[in-house]
């Protein structure tokens, strides 16, 4: 076994000890600002050393407490040592071999532990596994993927998404996301045939129904409704009780594959493997990433095994299922089910709480919604309308005092820190919030 020595005893509470950023921090923002692209978007000059659990160093020697987790990537905490050696492992006896032209056991074990863990329904056909699994890089090749597969299995092309949905940037999972205009604005001519309507409401349910299926979207074209069970970057959304199984019925209805997108729900953040899983529902099609490998590449199509009928060549990738990715997912697969996403549900329920006590005393601050540590505020101005100024404020502040956020929706603050995140360290987060709001 290769062995790599690891020391960090990172603190578990922010430590600076610097201005911010450090001297160290401004160098390295500067190289970058001279070689890489400008549409990296980059909230504040945070340049990252090394991580341990809930916490990140600087290369400044500032320890921060992080509620981003990578953008909800690294579920089991930074470097959590068992995923490390899972890696450590994997890599000293095959970093590549492409899973497109060849076999190799990780693949073939990870694939196995998720296709028994979908949320779908028994086999149809004689198939063992209730789904089949197609490894990608990321959660925008897993949307580019499931809409070749809704659109190859229906033989139909068009398809519904939402408003507010961020499905990825690539051209296929950019024509779904509907989240921000700078994101599609001078990229067009898009992907055809993708029908956007509001999120979340039975009211945009009755729309496509009554209004658009009788008018300009013929049902029996729909290849798909692709949706996600919480909305990430639109704003950490839920949407009303019964939407989702209203999907589903009107999929069934009209022959229409119900697509969901698990990228930064699922793996375990809401308290479930997937968020799908609190609504009942079972859907076609999953597509899911980040917190898949704890910080490693790799993303997943999931589908009802009777779906992937598409032949050999029609569809593959050369990294997706990278074996040390896949060595990975089935550490971070343990490790939620070893505790983590209990931990999910209880410090997501504790974290809830807390903002509520915050709303109560700063009303700027919305009451919180979510599932387990999948939760976002909105900030509001004194006449009660959104405040996306306040926000970044807020986040700014934030990080000048050694606590780690990120911004969605047009004025949300979202918590996703890692699974592994404690009552102690919530606490902490929520009183630096509390007192840059008294400030």
């Amino acid at each position: 076994m290769l062995s790599i020595p690891i020391n960090l005893n990172l603190p578990r509470t922010p430590n600076l000890i610097t201005s911010l950023p450090g001297p160290r921090a401004q160098a390295i923002v500067q190289r970058d600002r001279a070689v890489t692209s400008p549409s990296y978007t980059r909230d504040y000059p945070l340049v990252v050393s090394r991580g341990q659990g809930c916490m990140v160093e600087d290369v400044d020697g500032n320890v921060f407490l992080d509620m981003t987790a990578g953008i909800a990537v690294t579920a089991t905490g930074h470097a959590h040592p068992e995923v490390v050696k899972a890696i450590q492992e994997q890599s000293a006896r095959l970093l590549h071999m492409s899973g497109t032209d060849f076999y190799y056991e990780p693949m073939v074990e990870l694939a196995e532990q998720l296709a028994i863990r979908a949320p779908f329904p028994h086999p149809q056909s004689n198939a063992v596994f209730p789904a089949k699994i197609f490894f990608t890089n990321s959660g925008a090749e897993s949307n580019e993927g499931a809409i070749k597969l809704a659109r190859y299995y229906t033989k139909r092309s068009l398809i519904v998404a939402f408003l507010g949905a961020f499905h990825g940037r690539t051209y296929g999972a950019m024509s779904l996301t509907g989240s921000k205009v700078v994101q599609r604005a001078n990229f067009g001519p898009l992907v055809p045939g993708v029908t956007h309507i509001p999120y979340g409401t039975h009211a945009s349910l009755d729309y496509l129904e009554q209004q658009l299926f009788t008018t300009i979207l013929p049902p029996q074209e729909v290849a798909a409704i692709v949706v996600e069970p919480i909305q990430g970057e639109g704003g950490y959304i839920v949407p009303e009780d019964g939407f989702l199984q209203r999907i589903r019925e009107i999929c069934d209805r009209h022959g229409i594959l119900m697509v969901v997108d698990e990228v930064q729900a699922g793996m375990g953040r809401t308290g479930r493997l997937f968020a799908i899983e609190h609504w009942g529902v079972m859907p076609d099609i999953i597509t899911t990433a980040k917190g898949i490998a704890s910080g490693m590449p790799l993303g997943a199509i999931l589908a009802r095994p009777e779906l992937m009928t598409w032949p050999p060549g029609s569809h593959a990738t050369t990294f997706g299922g990278n074996p040390v990715a896949c060595a990975a997912g089935i550490a971070t697969l343990r490790l939620l089910e070893s505790g983590l996403m209990t931990n999910a549900t209880q410090m997501g329920e504790l974290l809830q709480a807390s903002l509520i006590q915050l709303h109560q005393r700063f009303p700027r601050v919305s009451p919180p919604r979510g599932k387990g540590l999948m939760v976002a505020v909105d900030l509001l101005d004194e006449q009660g309308n959104l405040d996306h100024k306040l926000r970044d404020r807020i986040i700014q502040e934030a990080f000048l005092r050694g606590l780690l956020l990120l911004g969605c929706g047009k004025a949300a603050i979202r918590f996703c820190p890692p699974l592994v995140i404690d009552s102690d360290q919530i606490q902490i987060a929520l009183q630096i919030i509390s007192e840059i709001l008294s400030s």
